[in-house]
C-alpha cells in the first residue's frame, strides 16, 4: 500500500472536525493541510463509510483500509495535453486572441478529457519559459520588421589586394516569424539606408503595419522616448509603402529583441563563414551572402514546428499589404532659406522661389530629375535638377515686376523696340548699348526712354531723338531735357538757346542744322 499523505490519527481528526461542522478552511488551518486535501479525504470517507458518525465507529486499522482503498479504486480521468506551439501561433496570428478563447475552442475538441482553464494556462506558461528570452514578446503577424545595421562590417579588397572600404551589413527580421533579410552596403548612409529599406520590401514581396528601427542618425533626427523626429526622406519613403516608423526607445535593445537575435544569427550563420574569404566587390559579397541567408531561413526551428519561410509563408504574408504599383523614387530633403536674390542652392546650383517669400524658412525636395521647394506643405516651386554649379534656374513668374520687365529685354530687343517707334529714337538706342563697356549696362537707360514713350508719346518721343542726334548727344537725359522744354514741339529755335537747356556734360560738336 502506498504511503498516504496524512496519517490515520490525523484522518481521524478530520472526521471528528467535520462532524462537528467546521469548514473546510478551518479544517486545514487546525491539521497543516491544504483545503483540496481536507475536502479529497473528506469524500473518501463518504464514499467508504457513509456518514461522519460511522466512519468514527470504526477501528484504525477498517478505517485505514476502507478510506485509502476508496483512494486507490477511484478512477483517474484521462486527460488530452494541448499544442503549445498551437497556442503560441495563434496568439501571433490575430492580436485579439487570447488565452482565455484559444482554451474555449479547446475545451470544444476534447470535452470531458480537457484540462481546466488555470491548469491549461499553467502549462502553456511553464512551456513558454523553454523557449529563448527574445520570444517571449507578443508580435502579431504581418506587424513589425525590425531592421538594424550588424556592429561589424566586411572588408572590400582593391584590385591591388589593398584594403579599399569596409562594407555595412544592413539586417532586418518580421517578428512574428522571424523571416530574415541581410544585405551589405558601401556606407551608412541615407542613399544606402533608404535603398535597403526598399529592396528588403522587394525581397518580402509586401509591407508589415509598422517599421522598429534602432536610433541612428541617418533615419532619426532627434532621438526621444516620447516623440522622436524622424529624418524627413525616411519619413517620406515609409509613407510611400504605408508603414508607420516606431522607433525603439533610446538604450533600449530590449523593445527590438526581433533584430538583436537576428544580427546574432547573421554574424554566426553568414559571417563567420565568410570570414576566410576575400571579396573585390559589393555584388560578390552579396552573391555570397544571399544562399546563406536563405539556408538561414529555411532551417527548422529548435522548439517550434517548421522554419523562418515556413512561418513567413503561413503566417506573416497573409497578413502583410501589397506593395504599392509606382517605385518609389529616392528624393533627399533639405531646410532652406532664400536670400534676397529670391534662390535657394542645392548642390552649389541656385532655384528661383518666388520672390515674396525671400527670407521664409522653406523645405526642398530633390531627387535626380527633380527639385522641389515647399512653403508650410505646399509647393511654391518646381524646376528640372541642373547638376552644374554655380548657375542659376530662374522662372520669370518667380520674378518681382520691375526685374522681370528688365530680364525680358535684350541688345536685339531693344533696338527694335527703338526703330519701331522711329529711326531717331532706334538711333539712340543703339548709341546707349554701345557706348558702355557691357550692353547690360545700358539697359537701364533704354529702359528709361521706354518709361518717355509712356509719358510724352512715340510722336514727341521720335522728335525729341531726332533733335540729340543733330546735336550729337543721343542721350537719355538729352532728350528728356528736350521733351521737358518742349523743343522737340519747335525745332526752328535758336542753337544757342537749345545749347543752355542742354545738361554740362551734353558735347554738340560741328554745324548745327536747322528745319
Amino acid at each position: 500500500m502506498p504511503n498516504p499523505r496524512i496519517s490515520v490519527s490525523q484522518l481521524r481528526q478530520l472526521i471528528q472536525l467535520r462532524a462537528n461542522q467546521l469548514t473546510t478552511r478551518a479544517i486545514g488551518r487546525a491539521l497543516s493541510l491544504s483545503q483540496g486535501a481536507v475536502s479529497k479525504y473528506g469524500r473518501a470517507v463518504l464514499a467508504s463509510c457513509g456518514t461522519w458518525e460511522a466512519a468514527l465507529g470504526l477501528e484504525e486499522t477498517e478505517l485505514e483500509r476502507r478510506v485509502f482503498a476508496a483512494r486507490r479504486l477511484r478512477p483517474v480521468p484521462s486527460t488530452m495535453a494541448p499544442d503549445c506551439a498551437w497556442i503560441h501561433t495563434e496568439m501571433k496570428r490575430h492580436k485579439h486572441v487570447t488565452l482565455q478563447l484559444l482554451w474555449e475552442e479547446y475545451h470544444g475538441v476534447h470535452g470531458a478529457a480537457a484540462l481546466r482553464y488555470s491548469a491549461f494556462c499553467e502549462r502553456y506558461r511553464q512551456w513558454a519559459k523553454r523557449l529563448q528570452r527574445s520570444m517571449r514578446q507578443r508580435h502579431f503577424a504581418g506587424e513589425k520588421l525590425f531592421v538594424d545595421y550588424a556592429g561589424r562590417t566586411v572588408p572590400i579588397y582593391g584590385a591591388s589586394c589593398e584594403e579599399a572600404f569596409r562594407a555595412s551589413l544592413f539586417v532586418g527580421a518580421l517578428g512574428a516569424s522571424g523571416y530574415a533579410y541581410a544585405e551589405a552596403t558601401r556606407t551608412a548612409s541615407l542613399p544606402d539606408w533608404l535603398g535597403s529599406h526598399v529592396r528588403m520590401l522587394e525581397f518580402y514581396g509586401s509591407s508589415p503595419t509598422i517599421l522598429v528601427p534602432d536610433n541612428p542618425r541617418v533615419g532619426v533626427t532627434k532621438a526621444d522616448r516620447y516623440e522622436p523626429e524622424l529624418q524627413r526622406s525616411y519619413e517620406e519613403m515609409a509613407g510611400h509603402f504605408g508603414i508607420a516608423v516606431i522607433p525603439a526607445r533610446p538604450y533600449r535593445p530590449k523593445d527590438k529583441p526581433k533584430a538583436e537575435l537576428t544580427v546574432l544569427l547573421v554574424c554566426r550563420w553568414i559571417l563567420a563563414r565568410l570570414r576566410h574569404q576575400r571579396f573585390f566587390s559589393l555584388e560578390d559579397l552579396n552573391a555570397a551572402i544571399r544562399p546563406l541567408l536563405d539556408r538561414l531561413n529555411d532551417r527548422p526551428y529548435q522548439k517550434l514546428p517548421g522554419s523562418r519561410r515556413s512561418m513567413f509563408e503561413s503566417l506573416d504574408r497573409p497578413a502583410m499589404r501589397a506593395l504599392p504599383t509606382t517605385r518609389y523614387v529616392y528624393a533627399e530633403w533639405k531646410r532652406v532659406r532664400a536670400a534676397f536674390d529670391y534662390h535657394v542652392e542645392i548642390d552649389r546650383h541656385y532655384y528661383s522661389i518666388p520672390h515674396a517669400l525671400v527670407g521664409q524658412e522653406l523645405w526642398a525636395r530633390f531627387s535626380a530629375a527633380t527639385v522641389e521647394v515647399f512653403h508650410r506643405g505646399q509647393r511654391v516651386a518646381s524646376h528640372v535638377r541642373s547638376y552644374q554649379r554655380g548657375v542659376h534656374t530662374t522662372i520669370p513668374e518667380h520674378m518681382p515686376k520691375s526685374h522681370r520687365e528688365h530680364a525680358e529685354w535684350s541688345p536685339t530687343r531693344l533696338i527694335h523696340w527703338g526703330a519701331s517707334i522711329g529711326v531717331n529714337t532706334g538711333v539712340v538706342v543703339e548709341h546707349l548699348l554701345k557706348s558702355k563697356a557691357h550692353p547690360e549696362q545700358g539697359y537701364r537707360a533704354c529702359l528709361g526712354l521706354l518709361a518717355l514713350a509712356r509719358q510724352y508719346g512715340h510722336g514727341r518721343l521720335e522728335a525729341a531723338s531726332a533733335l540729340a542726334v543733330k546735336l550729337q548727344s543721343p542721350s537719355r537725359k538729352s532728350v528728356l531735357s528736350i521733351l521737358k522744354t518742349g523743343r522737340d514741339q519747335h525745332p526752328a529755335a535758336p542753337t544757342a538757346e537749345l545749347e543752355l537747356d542742354l545738361p554740362e556734360h551734353t558735347n554738340v560738336r560741328g554745324p548745327t542744322y536747322y528745319h
